[in-house]
């Protein structure tokens, strides 16, 4: 398709090499996505993103790659689509526990995405014959790794369904531009304690490429 005969020009962040040629495989190489990778963790993510979306004019921008899904939540080799991304360790610490910035008043860590491509997203990865599902995504600079941590974020956000580290800062360089935003997770893993011989990483990296197919029925 011709991005030039008006069809959305749609700016994909993956963090990795490996995400990103399997973000390209599922598209097909339709000329209407770019699909770029922004590093490792929110900052470099962020930082890449708005450079990107600086150099030429997009119309919406797609965080995608893989994850950690809770148990019981999101499976491995299955899809969460962004209900809405948080930033889970953006806060202080207090007496009486974690304090998000929403609630010291500097500000927010929620970004909220376009809710209608996201459920019509999430309905495009199931036609496709994968597990999906559209609840929080949570960002993290330290990923979890240990069953009390994963307890801990399940209480601070008892919706959310994976965690990844590049969302947050993908989504508010997007916000910053004045673009819709949306996050694909593939899960990779159980998120909790460490163990990188249960990681399926190449089950994931195929449910993110049939994943990423639905992305050209959604963003039409």
């Amino acid at each position: 398709m011709n991005a030039a005969r008006g069809e959305k020009r749609v700016l994909v962040v993956t963090s990795v090499e490996a995400e990103r040629d399997a973000v390209w495989r599922g598209l097909g190489e339709d000329s209407r996505f770019e699909v770029i990778i922004g590093g490792v963790g929110p900052m470099s993510a962020a930082a890449r993103t708005a450079r990107k979306l600086a150099e030429k004019p997009y119309d919406a921008v797609v965080c995608a790659g893989i994850c950690g899904g809770f148990v019981q939540r999101a499976g491995i080799g299955s899809i969460v689509v962004a209900k809405e991304i948080i930033c889970a360790d953006l806060g202080a610490e207090t007496a009486e526990g974690f304090a998000s910035v929403d609630k010291l008043g500097f500000g927010t860590a929620r970004i909220e995405v376009n809710a209608e491509w996201a459920i019509a997203l999430t309905e495009a990865v199931q036609r496709r014959g994968v597990s999906a599902i559209c609840a929080p995504i949570l960002t993290l600079s330290t990923v979890t790794g240990t069953a009390q941590t994963a307890e801990m974020l399940i209480a601070r956000v008892p919706e959310a369904a994976a965690e990844a580290m590049e969302g947050f800062g993908v989504a508010t360089a997007a916000v910053d531009f004045g673009l819709p935003v949306m996050e694909l997770r593939a899960v990779s893993n159980a998120i909790g304690p460490r163990d990188k011989s249960a990681w399926r990483i190449k089950e994931a990296l195929e449910a993110l490429e049939r994943a990423s197919s639905g992305l050209r029925e959604v963003l039409s």
